[in-house]
């Protein structure tokens, strides 16, 4: 017999970056009261808020569940004044608020009437809410979602060196595997033009590439030779001027200060955790290292971008949160067969398990996979399926993984197909 649903009155939040606007209904959907401003700005002001809610909550003799949109990091402050004055506070993703605007036959969007939506929208059996990590896993998810932030920045710096140097100085990016590599940014901070490294000479620069590489003077000296030699060619072809030379120096300074904050970030994240061994992010961070191919920064990654684990009772669910499923659209016997993912959940964990999909069927140095068995599967996938595709069916099934872990809370153990289904065979018959 199915329990029933108490009444309750329903508080709704239109959440803004300076000011949020509240709005409560009845259990039958009736609005009440005027809309109320709270200013985050004021104490004053979000005080009067909890004092109308308690106010609302005696006269009516209802109990009072309070949903509000996530918005950002702007719900986080009042989200957590709420839950501390004793009410349940629910938060909503904005997907969920946005299938509902048409609520009403007219087409009206402002502070106010959105406030009213949300309020009707709490009181609406099985609403799915979102769930509010725990402080430490906010911390560590806010320094690497700012770690990720920095590194796409980096990259944008990066790129933008790349551009000036194939104006001014062509020649010079097939001598360095890597532009941001550290002997080719101490290059290019101290003669940042062709014509300032066939004035430092051979011996300036050996001195400088062998102290930044920390390699070998011989090597030092082929480097440096190969500069002159590329630094002659790009007087022949190659053209620069000083505002290309001073932004040169500027996208390096900008790519050293980037690495040495991201490193910081990093490091900070690791402390977070050595701080806490015994805590849960630290426990399911070290369950998700033992996957073959997933390194530190991606499982804890992983971890942080699910919160709480216990809100997935399958693979599909984590499958469906991270935005790996299918956008289906049919109509009646019309069905698109252009199938790609929905890409609605966390696009920092949709990378690391894109980055862990690449490393899960590539090979060691010494020419063994590192996973036998994904590598496999992908291979067989490749005979019909394009390699995106294969890829994709690979990340499923770290999806699959990543859920039996966390789920049995046990570090991953590399079994055969074989043995996997004889295993699940002896299960079902015990059962």
């Amino acid at each position: 017999m199915e329990q029933k649903i108490r009444p309750y009155l329903s508080i709704g939040i239109d959440i803004g970056a300076d000011f949020s606007v509240m709005a409560a209904a009845l259990p039958n959907q009736e609005i009440i009261g005027r809309i109320y401003k709270i200013l985050h700005s004021s104490p004053r002001s979000v005080e009067g808020a909890v004092e109308r809610i308690r106010s609302l909550e005696q006269t009516y003799g209802l109990p009072v569940k309070i949903y509000m949109e996530s918005t950002s990091i702007y719900h986080l402050p009042l989200y957590h004044r709420l839950k501390d004055a004793g009410w349940e506070v629910y938060v909503l993703n904005p997907i969920v608020t946005h299938a509902n605007q048409n609520i009403n036959i007219r087409n009206i969007h402002n502070d106010k009437q959105d406030a009213r939506r949300i309020a009707l929208l709490g009181l609406r059996p099985g609403l799915k809410t979102s769930i509010i990590p725990d402080d430490e896993i906010a911390a560590v998810k806010a320094l690497l979602r700012e770690y990720h932030a920095m590194k796409k920045e980096t990259s944008m710096y990066i790129c933008r060196l790349k551009n000036q140097l194939r104006q001014v100085f062509p020649q010079y990016l097939p001598r360095f595997s890597k532009v941001n590599g550290k002997a080719s940014l101490a290059v290019l901070a101290h003669y940042p033009s062709p014509d300032a490294v066939l004035a430092a000479g051979a011996d300036a620069l050996t001195k400088l590439i062998q102290k930044a590489a920390g390699k070998g003077e011989a090597m030092a000296q082929k480097k440096a030779n190969d500069l002159l030699a590329a630094a002659q060619e790009a007087l022949a072809f190659g053209h620069g001027n000083d505002g290309i030379t001073f932004l040169i120096g500027h996208y390096v300074e900008m790519i050293r200060t980037l690495d040495e904050r991201t490193a910081a970030v990093l490091k900070q994240v690791k402390q977070s955790l050595l701080e806490r061994p015994d805590s849960l992010l630290t426990r399911q961070t070290r369950l998700l290292e033992s996957i073959p191919g997933a390194g530190f920064l991606t499982a804890v990654t992983i971890i942080c971008e699910i919160g709480d684990f216990s809100a997935f009772r399958c693979p599909k669910k984590l499958y469906s949160y991270f935005g790996f499923d299918p956008v289906v659209r049919q109509s009646g016997n019309s069905a698109s067969a252009d199938l790609r993912m929905s890409k609605r959940g966390s696009p920092y964990a949709r990378r690391c398990f894109y980055m862990l999909a690449l490393q899960s069927v590539s090979l060691r140095k010494n020419g063994e996979p590192k996973n036998p068995v994904l590598r496999a599967y992908y291979l067989e996938k490749c005979k019909t399926k394009a390699k995106m595709t294969a890829l994709g069916a690979i990340i499923h099934k770290l999806c699959n993984i990543v859920f039996a872990v966390l789920r049995d809370d046990t570090p991953f153990a590399l079994i055969s197909p074989l043995e996997h289904c004889q295993k699940y065979s002896s299960v079902s018959q015990a059962a």
